[in-house]
């Protein structure tokens, strides 16, 4: 059974492990804890017992608009509706915290999760990189 908690507790060693695995990239040692902490309106953590499965953050602007950013399941649980209960959780959360928006960008092989699985809809969006 998969437990779902808003603003729930983690370890940064878990967080930093599931993005390492959901992004493909070296484990970093990055402060997860601090950042949403000070960052974000709240986050989704997605226990499977003691076992972090899954997390989203919900950055935002201090007003109505909401970003989740960092949708993360470990690929032992993918394609379970994880990822779609952590988007609806944090949705349902940003719009009791007073957002009137929840924005998200992504890759274009994550469309059809986003778009069909979560609810979005498409919209026009500008980017640089700065980097």
């Amino acid at each position: 059974m998969i437990r779902y908690e808003w603003r729930g507790g983690f370890t940064n060693d878990a967080v930093n492990r599931l993005h390492a695995e959901g992004f493909g990239h070296r484990l970093l040692d990055d402060d997860w804890w601090g950042q949403v902490n000070r960052h974000s309106l709240g986050w989704v953590v997605a226990y499977d017992g003691d076992e972090l499965v899954g997390f989203v953050n919900v950055a935002w602007d201090g007003g109505i608009h909401a970003f989740i950013i960092d949708t993360l399941t470990t690929p032992r649980v993918q394609r379970q509706g994880i990822g779609t209960e952590l988007v609806a959780v944090a949705a349902r959360e940003a719009a009791k915290a007073g957002c009137e928006w929840l924005h998200v960008d992504f890759d274009d092989h994550l469309a059809g999760f986003y778009f069909e699985s979560c609810g979005f809809r498409p919209t026009q969006a500008g980017l640089i990189a700065l980097a």
